[in-house]
């Protein structure tokens, strides 16, 4: 019998934020992948942990997944990725895939996730709150209002100033190392009333209500949300 592979969202930081789904999941699977070379430094690990300590005692498959735009090496990284997991399953075992926020937003195991049904076996979704609507509870502000959209934007890929003629939010994602660019690109807008949330839920949390106050370019987990009116 084929195991399954679960990719299993953990929220963005908080680990009260975990659904109990997931910490079902990860205490139903002994096999627990995360990307990463060193599992347990990696933020999906630092955040289930404390929900689920018996995860400590699992078996933990790190998972190489490059920080680059280089589509040679990530396809090259991804193949191996599921070859790894494919070991697994054709044994019989299944394996939880640990990711930061939301399992369908932006995630690692998005790369994943069809590759392996695509080689005949089981894969399923473990939804988990987004990073964006945790940042929009801790501003305490509603992300939109009633007719007017919310627009996902991968600001690390530009676009910035072409997106502010949007109607209605614009929730600027994986800004990653380009995050004073995507600032920059707002201040050159005019744009300075937004609001910024680093590391949400996770140690160093840091809140920002306009650009004036913003001094923290060097912040990896940055949502910049920027909202009309």
């Amino acid at each position: 019998m084929k195991g399954t592979l679960y990719g299993v969202g953990v929220g963005p930081g908080d680990p009260e934020l975990m659904t109990l789904k997931a910490v079902r999941m990860i205490r139903e699977n002994e096999i627990i992948a995360v990307p990463g070379a060193d599992v347990k430094e990696t933020v999906a690990y630092k955040i289930a942990v404390q929900a689920v300590p018996e995860l400590e005692e699992k078996e933990l498959l790190p998972i190489y997944m490059p920080m680059t735009h280089d589509a040679a090496v990530l396809e090259k990284a991804r193949a191996q990725a599921v070859e790894t997991i494919i070991n697994y399953l054709k044994q019989g075992s299944s394996v939880a895939f640990l990711t930061i926020g939301d399992v369908s937003i932006y995630s690692t195991y998005g790369y994943l996730h069809g590759r392996v049904i695509g080689r005949g076996y089981t894969a399923k979704m473990v939804a988990g709150v987004p990073s964006f609507c945790a940042a929009a509870a801790r501003l305490g502000e509603s992300l939109t209002e009633p007719k007017l959209p919310v627009h996902l934007i991968p600001a690390a890929y530009g676009g910035v100033a072409e997106s502010l003629d949007l109607p209605g939010t614009k929730v600027l994602m994986k800004s990653g190392k380009t995050l004073k660019q995507t600032i920059d690109a707002l201040r050159a807008c005019g744009r300075t009333d937004v609001r910024i949330v680093q590391r949400c839920g996770l140690p160093g949390e840091r809140v920002f209500y306009n650009l004036d106050e913003w001094d923290n370019p060097g912040e990896y987990l940055s949502i910049v949300i920027v909202k009309d009116g």
